[in-house]
């Protein structure tokens, strides 16, 4: 079995949509995780437990989503010395504000990285260059994604600017 790295946790299993992005961005550099429900608030007990024994089971970085209060990242990050990657799930009425403030404003002391409102995606992308930064083979890949990311931009930009060519040739065509 490969060695869990990184610690997805999620308040609720109906923030399971958000935070398998996470579980995506991780997979596709080969980085083994674990998924996990505990709740700040519900279950206090379980998410102290789960927090102050990472290190020891070999975790690197924790990623932990939550809406609402949204206090899920930082209770973790008060009981760890891991990286703490916060990502703010939107829920009603205020859409994952509420969350983000929530997470975004930690105290002097306890840091929580935050990614915007539903950014479980890019959270996996950032455990991944924490990582990166002793795992050479690890920093390649991300090196190579952003040069697939460049590559793409390259191609949308070529093909806009047919496409503006196309309209031009058009429109004298037409007289305008």
């Amino acid at each position: 079995m490969a060695d869990i790295k990184v610690g997805i946790v999620m308040g609720s299993d109906s923030d399971l949509t958000i935070m398998e992005k996470c579980a995506e961005a991780l997979e596709k550099f080969g980085i083994d995780y674990e998924m996990v429900v505990s709740s700040a608030h519900r279950h206090p007990d379980k998410t102290a437990r789960y927090a102050r024994g990472a290190a020891d089971a070999g975790l690197k970085v924790i990623v932990a989503g939550a809406g609402g209060a949204a206090h899920l990242p930082g209770v973790i990050a008060s009981m760890t010395h891991l990286p703490v990657i916060g990502v703010p799930i939107a829920i009603e009425p205020m859409q994952g504000v509420d969350s983000l403030y929530s997470i975004v404003q930690m105290p002097q002391g306890i840091p929580v990285a935050t990614v915007t409102i539903n950014g479980a995606y890019n959270a996996g992308l950032l455990a991944a260059q924490i990582l990166a930064l002793s795992d050479e083979d690890l920093n390649e890949q991300l090196n190579s994604y952003r040069q697939e990311l460049a590559a793409k931009v390259e191609e949308k930009d070529s093909r806009l600017r047919e496409k503006i060519e196309e309209r031009k040739k058009a429109s004298i065509g037409d007289g305008k």
